[in-house]
């Protein structure tokens, strides 16, 4: 499941790279609405259910910390 945090690369297509103020949810690739309901999917296949509840896992923490820090669950 730790493995999951690799979906963060995409952090890597952004300018800045980091910014504290930016919420991921909606603005980076693999934190759009689209790879978050393949995520969810993934949940439901045997062999890849402990990946698909890291990256859901991942996502839930990344919109906790886009309320936490600006007040908005998504961009």
């Amino acid at each position: 499941m730790m493995l999951t945090m690799v979906v963060d690369i995409d952090h890597l297509l952004a300018t800045p790279i980091y910014d504290p103020l930016r919420c991921s949810i909606g603005f980076h690739p693999l934190h759009k609405l689209f790879p978050i309901i393949v995520y969810a999917l993934v949940c439901f296949i045997p062999k890849l259910r402990f990946i698909g509840i890291g990256l859901i896992i991942h996502m839930i923490l990344d919109s906790i910390d886009c309320q936490l820090s600006n007040g908005i669950w998504f961009t």
